[in-house]
This record gives C-alpha cells, structure tokens and sequence, in this order.
C-alpha cells in the first residue's frame, strides 16, 4: 500500500528528471531500500502478521471461492 508524500527538490533537478522520463517514485523508493538495515526476522513475521489481519476478509474470501469454484487453469494445467 502506497502513501502520498511531499519531497522538495530543486527546480533544476525535477526539470531534468521530468525530461528524462524518471519515474521519482520508484527511485525514492529504491534509494530508501538501500539506505535502511534489512528487516530481522521478528520484523518481517510482524509485518506478514499485520499485512495479513488488514486483508483477511479478502483472503479468506478468495480461498473459499477458490474451494467452491476451483482455479481459472483447473482442467488446463499440464503439470
């Protein structure tokens, strides 16, 4: 889940970054990846637990329609 925030920049930098067609999402977010220390363990199963009680109502969605209907490929797998 995307959040919307406010970056100042140079007029000179966001001009040019704006020519050459740079996506400054994906590059503050890349940049900010390589800056901060790496998830522990304990971190990532709290985010995977939070991330799965905000979209639990949705995921026990799909599985039960995935119980009642079957997958789209059912029937067209070859594996």
């Amino acid at each position: 889940m995307n959040e919307r925030i406010t970056v100042e920049l140079d007029a000179e930098t966001l001009a040019r970054a704006r020519a050459a067609g740079v996506d400054l999402s994906r590059v503050l977010a890349r940049a900010l990846r390589r800056e901060l220390p790496p998830l522990g363990d304990a971190e990532r199963k709290q985010a995977a637990d939070q991330w799965y009680q905000e979209n639990k109502e949705a995921v026990d969605s799909y599985n039960e329609f995935i119980a009642k209907h079957g997958l789209f490929s059912d029937g067209h797998r070859r594996f």
